[in-house]
């Protein structure tokens, strides 16, 4: 398992929950879908919505409800108590829920920060058209290939919406066209993740390793009361090329490849991955439950 090791620094895990049909309730009528109160210190936990609602509360006294498109970015730092359950309007209407989460270490001098919320809207978040040479004014006669949805980090010259404590890359990219290759510059001294959401790709670039969990490099039950697949987990070292399907991840090599590209070539159309990663912080990681710190005389 790759979770809380530099092999995916400063990401220390990340967790998918598959879209997943929930009926209409009678709010009260029964405890919320979720995870009650629970406390973390020493890194962030990062919410993205792609369907239903989710209502965040903390100690800081923050309540917020996130939607489809919609991120939460929240720094744990010097330490926080939180809980997240199924909105009350998701809960009433029911619908198709969708969520992933991951956790993003803090660098050592961070760590006892004081804890903060980012609530990113959908609307918020800058796209970027793939190729680059799509977003001048003069590209009119090139076709879009994919487009990204920069959370975090920079691609081209677009900064991500959220503000980060050490360079993170969480771009969401939408790929509709079957056949097609797109390359995507992305940092070869970064480490590099891609997760495929949906439909299916072949990496084209970078040695990598398939990490594949149903969308899950974690040890954490924290989204236990949402949908996952308990299929037996595959550590595979792979070739230059190969083919990755719903919620199978990709631990790339960027360095050993010699390119700041990442290329991918689309199989089905309306494919959609997530492209995570960042600079690693290489320091220790001393991880116990919600804990992440340097040492475990600190947790």
């Amino acid at each position: 398992n790759s979770a809380f090791t530099e092999e995916i620094s400063p990401l220390l895990m990340f967790d998918y929950a598959e879209p997943k049909k929930f009926p209409a309730r009678q709010l009260g009528s029964s405890s919320p879908k979720g995870v009650g109160q629970h406390p973390h210190r020493g890194f962030e936990t990062v919410t993205v919505a792609f369907q239903g609602e989710v209502e965040h509360q903390d100690s800081m006294g923050t309540k917020d409800v996130i939607g489809q498109g919609d991120v939460q970015w929240m720094t744990a730092g010097r330490g926080i108590i939180h809980q997240e359950y199924h909105s009350p309007n998701f809960t009433k209407q029911g619908g198709t829920f969708e969520f992933c989460q991951l956790w993003v270490n803090l660098p050592k001098k961070y760590k006892l920060t004081k804890p903060k919320y980012q609530a990113i809207l959908k609307n918020d978040i800058p796209v970027v058209n793939l190729p680059l040479n799509n977003n001048n004014d003069n590209a009119t006669d090139i076709p879009v290939l994919a487009t990204a949805r920069i959370i975090a980090g920079e691609l081209g010259d677009i900064k991500g919406a959220a503000s980060t404590f050490s360079p993170v890359q969480m771009w969401d990219v939408t790929l509709p066209h079957a056949g097609s290759e797109i390359d995507i510059p992305f940092p070869s001294h970064q480490n590099c993740m891609v997760f495929v959401r949906r439909g299916s790709v072949d990496v084209l670039s970078g040695e990598h390793k398939d990490d594949i969990d149903n969308g899950t490099i974690s040890s954490s039950d924290n989204y236990k009361d949402y949908p996952k697949n308990n299929n037996k987990k595959k550590n595979v070292n792979k070739p230059k090329s190969t083919t990755l399907g719903p919620q199978d991840v990709a631990i790339m090599r960027m360095e050993n490849d010699g390119t700041n590209m990442l290329r991918l070539r689309v199989n089905e159309p309306d494919s959609s991955v997530m492209i995570l990663g960042g600079e690693p912080l290489n320091e220790p990681i001393a991880a116990q439950g919600p804990f992440v710190m340097n040492t475990f005389d600190e947790i």
